[in-house]
């Protein structure tokens, strides 16, 4: 486990100064991404834009700008101390893992779907004796444009599910739902993320289907790297494994935890974090949790004080990074059979559904919410004791909206799959020349 990689400090005049100078670079280079995306008008009846005009730009420009400079005054408020930038707080800046991994996987999903967008929408022309894709090439720059959007929608879903469904914590304290220290769900961020690709879709005058086919599988491809930054950060973490078992991993408490230099973190894992809490019994040879004691059993916190990390538990991070990538391979051969758009995206909803309803059966951080801790929260204590934590079906909230996503994927399957809707035989990916 290797939770932090690097951090970078900033209690030196010229430290500041090049943190200065790295905000400024930012929030241009966003401008300048501003000003250069900008598009016409869209003719609702032509679907054909108008010509950019300076205005156009102006306001892009000036809209990507003002959310830079608040995302880059919340940065140096974080990384700089108080006598360098006012009310600093003076963290530095923590390379961690997790997060590293995660832009790693967006950076690679947006940079493969750039791809498969250029296939998918290419047009060849004839111009002066010479074949050239006049389309592809701007789909790939649409896509690449609404990964912004993406970003936005994404981490405002995570962390929306994140605090509904630990609502009870948040409200003593409405304030740190802004928090920076707060958690993500995936499954808020993929329901964000497509509710901001169906607007921009729209907008732009996309087939949303057509574009969920070409980018759902890149989804599996981001998250299969996401989810090795989860392990390294010792969340996610799966459900005690009985003493001995091939798979089971350890999370290390404060004081183990080291960076790419050796030196010793004083922050622990979060799957210790939890198990140093966890009043309930083990037996350690069978991995059986229990409300009480009985004969070999020790009680998990006790235990983990003991030794100093978490017990054997199941790397359900690894699991689920395995699968994303069967995942992504599987449905970018299965693109090349497919008959109607949105056939790839249904396919994938039923199929992560089962994936992650799989995992979850191996999960053990109750934290991420269960119908017995939905029952308790709301004050049903009698229903809460009749669906024990460590019931089959005591079923998480990431199963329910996997069996919600299954159901939708499998009616959007049947549907269009009777139709025929936007019927390609040969994938979509082949060109299309025309003389120009």
């Amino acid at each position: 486990m290797l939770p932090v990689l690097f951090r970078f400090t900033f209690t030196s005049l010229w430290a500041q100064l090049l943190l200065y100078a790295v905000a400024v670079g930012t929030v241009g280079y966003i401008v300048f991404n501003g000003w250069r995306g900008a598009q016409g008008e869209l003719d609702a009846k032509t679907r054909v834009r108008a010509p950019v005009n300076i205005t156009d730009r102006v306001l892009r420009a000036a809209g990507f700008g003002v959310a830079g400079a608040v995302l880059a005054w919340f940065g140096l408020k974080y990384a700089l101390p108080a006598e360098a930038f006012p009310g600093g707080k003076g963290e530095g800046i923590p390379l961690h893992t997790y997060g590293v991994l995660l832009a790693t996987g967006f950076m690679t999903a947006l940079t493969v779907a750039g791809r498969l967008a250029q296939d998918e929408w290419r047009q060849l022309k004839q111009v002066d004796g010479q074949w050239v894709d006049v389309e592809g090439p701007k789909k790939r720059e649409q896509v690449m444009d609404m990964a912004f959007w993406l970003l936005v929608g994404g981490i405002g879903g995570s962390r929306l599910l994140f605090v509904l469904v630990n609502w009870k914590d948040y409200a003593r304290d409405w304030t740190q739902v802004l928090s920076l220290g707060g958690g993500l769900v995936f499954y808020g961020g993929l329901i964000g993320a497509a509710v901001a690709a169906w607007f921009f879709a729209r907008a732009h005058g996309m087939d949303f289907l057509r574009l969920a086919d070409v980018c759902i599988p890149t989804v599996s491809l981001g998250q299969c790297l996401g989810r090795l930054g989860c392990f390294s950060a010792g969340c996610c973490w799966g459900d005690v494994a009985p003493a001995g078992s091939v798979t089971a991993v350890h999370f290390p408490g404060a004081g183990l935890a080291q960076d790419l230099l050796g030196r010793v973190g004083n922050a622990s894992s979060l799957a210790y974090s939890s198990q140093v809490e966890d009043t309930r019994f083990v037996v350690e040879s069978t991995g059986q949790v229990l409300h009480q004691a009985v004969p070999e059993a020790v009680r998990i916190s006790d235990w983990v004080l003991q030794h100093g990390h978490t017990l054997g538990v199941y790397p359900t991070q690894l699991f689920e990074s395995l699968g994303q990538l069967g995942l992504f391979v599987g449905l970018l051969y299965a693109r090349r059979f497919r008959r109607f758009h949105g056939q790839i995206f249904a396919l994938w909803l039923m199929a992560y559904a089962v994936l992650r309803s799989t995992v979850e059966l191996f999960r053990g951080d109750v934290e991420r919410g269960t119908l017995h801790g939905l029952l308790e929260s709301l004050g049903a204590q009698g229903l809460a004791e009749v669906v024990p934590l460590e019931a089959w079906y005591n079923i998480s909230t990431s199963q329910f909206i996997s069996l919600c996503m299954f159901a939708f994927g499998a009616t959007l399957l049947y549907q269009k799959g009777r139709r025929g809707v936007g019927a390609e035989p040969s994938g979509g990916l082949g060109p299309t020349p025309s003389a120009a």
